[in-house]
């Protein structure tokens, strides 16, 4: 588990973005306004190793960890506070909700009784950690009294206003513990039952769990933001979270899309990196990692979720990660995950990293199969550098991923729910019922989104969708009026793709659609009957209203787990999405362009091995040495980020840098700034220039090298070490 998380062709933009694009064009500091656009995460006191020049820092966790952290020898959450208050930071704080070095409360330190009974525990007894003396928790009313006094109290008293508060997770194998048998009784008014009891227990079980950790947030936000109204502050709170992909993969459940809509939550960060996207899922009955393509569907998942109510997102992602891989490892899959979030031109946020101190610090292999353990290599800091360093500037666009447009998949939280213990009649390889929907089509080339059940009652939340394809093969709605909204839905014209046998014994859970009154053997037969389509309907297509419904009668994993096995799948789509008037078109690539930035993915498996040549004056912001190219080959299975300088805002500016510039002064003949970035590392800067310079001072020594002019685009290529303090850079023409 992530302890972060514990990532020729001059293409038209809209003046909108090219008007963002060229206010924004070069980082000059931290935003005037106020508002953080960058951020990342670290328990570390400031250092100059670490000083990554975002707009802002959350500080992790209120526990002590290493003497250098205070000037008294302590390192409390208020002297990390203070160490980067002093650097001009902005300072937010983010901890565990679920896990955290809460020992003072286990111990009994805080009320003089040890709770380690509370950690969360599996069949055979033990308890699930995250790390030494660090439980999974239960989150019991009693803990939830000692993290709003010992956490959130503590950091709004230190002028802390915006609180993360990280992984509300609950792992399915955990509902075994004495305080969770506590919380059943309380919940359900009846006897604890194991959850490998029945695929009932199991469907109950999941979701008290997932009850718990909104019950949780609910509590802790509301106390937060009447604790510091009382004391004239306006408190902000946000949830770091895996995607409901990824929680569903490893068999952990969540609050996910609920929150969306709780009045004390004001967005998430997208907790997407390697770690996450990396974890194999089958197609054409290959099992294998597809770190881009999952990492894509894992950024929609998430911007799904808040796009209705218009709150916040981060994206994250991370250039390493918690497993230990090589250097080039970590490298090929951040250009993977990197490039997936960029393809999301709604969102424009970024936790640009967690843990630098990790990222900076520790020694990995130095390549595959090597024992040599080095630091992070000096060109891989510089391009990473140039990476976060743009996400300062990345505008939001409305410009789309190339792509037929207005295909989604449909989820829902308790995705979650049915994923452990596996019982007779039921099996989901690999969440193979979700990747069976949505895999088949993004793989060829279509930038399929995600739909969350919980949001269909929304106005704007199935607007531009134009297929929408579900199954109830994996998931089952909690709310029958979700019915209502997608029923309504395709009476104005949707179309609707239900894939599922509905025979898994799921179905038979104690729930609304056979209680209460109703007596459907299946969720689905309520959805159909809506839509005057008999119960337990056969395949085929059925008209209601202006729109209609295409069922399948095989579950969506049958799609992928043998090789060409979603022909007819894909098939129905295209018949579907040719009655909005427009015809499906299929590709291996997709494209966005963002103000002067385009992005390019080439992918495998799909349905041509041809790699994709875009032309122009381009920057390689994928190669450290920032190379002016006149044209760009992407092949299958790679990714690019480009800056395009037909794009550019008029010279001299800054275009990119390792690191960023302040203090950016432009004269007649002149051009100044102060660069700064980490300490033992190397600032590459590509400068667009009215001509060739005749001078470039560095900290006051002359560095002019003709061979750094670069003819093509007019630009000049700055390198020098790195320093938090900065470096003032000068160049005259």
């Amino acid at each position: 588990m992530n302890s972060t998380h514990s990532l020729g062709a001059k293409v038209v933009i809209t003046l909108a973005a090219l008007a963002f694009s060229l206010s924004c064009s070069s980082p000059e500091g931290n935003n005037d306004s106020g508002r953080v656009k960058t951020t990342f995460q670290t328990s570390r006191a400031w250092s100059p190793a670490i000083d990554t020049r975002a707009d802002a820092v959350m500080v992790y966790g209120t526990g002590k960890s290493l003497a250098e952290d205070g000037p008294d020898g302590s390192s409390a959450v208020e002297n990390r506070i203070r160490s980067w208050k002093e650097r001009g930071y902005r300072v937010d704080f983010m901890t565990g909700i679920a896990w955290g070095g809460y020992n003072d409360y286990f111990t009994g330190k805080w009320d003089g009784a040890t709770h380690l009974d509370e950690g969360q525990r599996q069949a055979d007894g033990d308890t699930i950690w995250h790390g030494k003396m660090v439980p999974y928790i239960v989150p019991t009313r009693h803990y939830l009294e000692y993290f709003k006094e010992s956490q959130v109290k503590r950091v709004i008293d230190a002028g802390i206003e915006s609180l993360y508060f990280e992984e509300p997770e609950f792992w399915n194998r955990g509902g075994y513990s004495d305080a969770f048998k506590q919380e059943w009784e309380d919940y359900y008014g009846e006897p604890w039952r194991p959850q490998d009891e029945s695929p009932e227990a199991t469907y109950l079980s999941n979701k008290l769990k997932y009850h718990l950790y909104y019950r949780a947030l609910d509590e802790v936000t509301t106390y937060a933001k009447e604790y510091g109204r009382s004391k004239g502050m306006e408190v902000k709170c946000y949830v770091p979270t895996h995607s409901l992909v990824n929680y569903s993969q490893w068999e952990i459940v969540s609050p996910e899309a609920s929150l969306a809509s709780m009045k004390g939550i004001d967005g998430y960060i997208a907790q997407v990196w390697t770690g996450t996207s990396r974890v194999p899922n089958y197609l054409d009955g290959v099992f294998k990692e597809r770190t881009f393509e999952t990492a894509y569907l894992e950024y929609a998942c998430m911007a799904s979720m808040t796009a209705p109510t218009g709150r916040r997102v981060w994206f994250l992602t991370d250039p390493i990660e918690d497993g230990t891989r090589d250097w080039n490892d970590y490298k090929k899959n951040y250009h993977a995950t990197f490039t997936a979030q960029l393809l999301h031109p709604e969102i424009a946020d970024y936790e640009i990293m967690p843990w630098p101190e990790r990222i900076y610090g520790r020694l990995y292999p130095k390549s595959a199969g090597s024992d040599e353990m080095i630091k992070i290599p000096s060109d891989y800091s510089t391009m990473m550098q140039v990476m976060t360093g743009s996400l300062g500037n990345i505008p939001v666009s409305d410009n789309k991923v190339s792509g037929s447009q207005g295909i989604s998949v449909l989820m829902g939280n308790s995705l979650m729910f049915q994923r452990f213990p596996i019982h007779e009649g039921y099996d989901d390889p690999a969440l193979s019922d979700f990747f069976g929907m949505a895999m088949p089509l993004l793989k060829r080339g279509v930038p399929v989104g995600i739909t969350h059940i919980e949001n269909v009652g929304y106005e704007n939340t199935l607007k531009n969708v134009k297929v929408l394809v579900m199954t109830y093969s994996n998931m089952k709605p909690m709310d029958p009026q979700a019915h209502n909204h997608i029923a309504s839905w395709v009476e104005r014209g949707g179309r609707l793709v239900y894939c599922g046998k509905d025979t898994d014994p799921f179905q038979n859970v104690k729930e609304w659609w056979n209680t209460g009154g109703n007596g459907y053997k299946a969720p689905s037969d309520h959805l159909f009957s809506l839509m005057g389509i008999d119960a337990e309907a056969p395949e085929g297509e059925y008209v209601f209203g202006s729109g209609s419904v295409m069922v399948i009668r095989k579950d969506p994993k049958e799609f992928v787990l043998e090789g060409g096995a979603d022909n007819g799948f894909i098939a129905a789509v295209t018949g579907m999405y040719s009655k909005s008037g427009e015809e499906l078109v299929f590709k291996n690539n997709l494209r966005l362009t963002r103000g002067p930035y385009e992005l390019i993915s080439v992918m495998d498996e799909s349905v041509s091995d041809e790699p994709l040549t875009l032309t122009g004056r381009l920057i390689d912001l994928y190669d450290p040495t920032l190379p002016v190219l006149t044209s760009k080959t992407v092949k299958p299975g790679e990714q690019s980020f480009l800056y395009n300088i037909d794009n550019a805002p008029k010279a001299p500016s800054i275009l990119a840098i390792a690191g960023r510039a302040y203090e950016t002064t432009k004269e007649r003949r002149s051009f100044f700034w102060v660069a700064k970035g980490p300490a033992e590392t190397v600032c590459a800067t590509r400068v667009l220039l009215p001509q060739k310079p005749s001078s470039v001072i560095v900290d006051g020594e002359e560095t002019f090298d003709p061979a750094l002019w670069d003819e093509v685009g007019n630009t000049y290529l700055v390198s020098h070490p790195n320093n938090p303090d900065g470096v003032q850079v000068k160049i005259g023409w």
